[in-house]
């Protein structure tokens, strides 16, 4: 499906019905990997209508020319909110640098009743460590060793499974990757409105990073809990930044806690609307 946003034809994948769901994806891949990651979940949790854009540069979603900055992608995307969900409750969920920018969405859209990171990535790099391979099973067999490479650096637990799920999810992306738009864009990449200047986010939040992520690192995901009072943190082991791939069973069972904590949430915000 498309929508087209400030001029930009957005390329998105819709799913299901209900309370929507807008679910933001790394840098260098496509739509593909976070839905991939959240669908088998979605599929036993009724009630939500998941929206999956590709972002600018990645995917079918052209780096326009007028997108210059992560903050004219920032517009975009509360553009495309505005056009697809207007002033709709909704939850948001940002994997890498999808959860940059869905830190800023959930600020700056007040009908966002709940936040959901994994492995995101700041304004700044923090400090990272060395890529460290917990298991190595997997049997690449006839893989393209540039495909291989990326897999090798980018996974910590290599096994035939997580090949699998990186030869679907992950590596077709790889050649429809704008790299001089998407140089363009983070050539200017902390937002002029930093989600850390804005007042604390009073939904429930979810915050996932993995312990051996030599991408964003850890460390940097507990420094967010003063943000987010409703925030659950959770540090997981054997995942890198691949973690949505890594540990896919205890990132669907947090993810699900959380969703229950947000139909919670709103339980409560309208028992008091209606009995004040």
């Amino acid at each position: 499906m498309e929508a087209v946003v400030r001029g930009v034809p957005v390329h998105f994948v819709e799913h299901g019905s209900g309370t929507p769901v807008l679910a933001l994806h790394g840098a260098g891949v496509d739509h593909r990997e976070i839905a991939g990651g959240l669908e088998p979940m979605f599929g036993n949790i009724p009630g939500f209508r998941r929206l999956y854009p590709d972002l600018p540069g990645m995917g079918r979603t052209p780096a326009h020319r007028s997108l210059k900055s992560n903050d004219d992608v920032l517009d975009l995307l509360l553009r495309f909110i505005d056009s697809m969900i207007g002033d709709e409750p909704f939850l948001i969920i940002g994997r890498s640098y999808g959860g940059y920018l869905a830190r800023a969405v959930a600020h700056l859209r007040p009908q966002a009743a709940g936040l959901a990171l994994i492995c995101p990535v700041g304004a700044h790099a923090g400090s990272v460590p060395k890529h460290q391979v917990l298991v190595s099973s997997a049997h690449p067999a006839g893989l393209d060793a540039e495909i291989e490479a990326s897999f090798r650096s980018y996974f910590v637990v290599q096994t035939d499974g997580t090949l699998n799920r990186f030869r679907q999810l992950v590596a077709p992306a790889a050649s429809l990757v704008d790299e001089p738009g998407l140089a363009r864009i983070f050539s200017r990449w902390e937002l002029r409105d930093r989600p850390e200047s804005a007042a604390r986010y009073p939904h429930p939040v979810l915050v996932l990073v993995g312990r051996q992520d030599a991408t964003a690192g850890y460390a940097d995901g507990w420094a967010l809990a003063r943000d987010y009072p409703r925030g659950t943190f959770a540090v997981l082991d054997r995942a890198g930044h691949a973690l949505l791939h890594e540990q896919p069973a205890l990132v669907q069972a947090f993810l699900a806690e959380w969703i229950e904590r947000v139909r919670e949430d709103e339980a409560v915000v309208q028992s008091v609307a209606r009995f004040p």
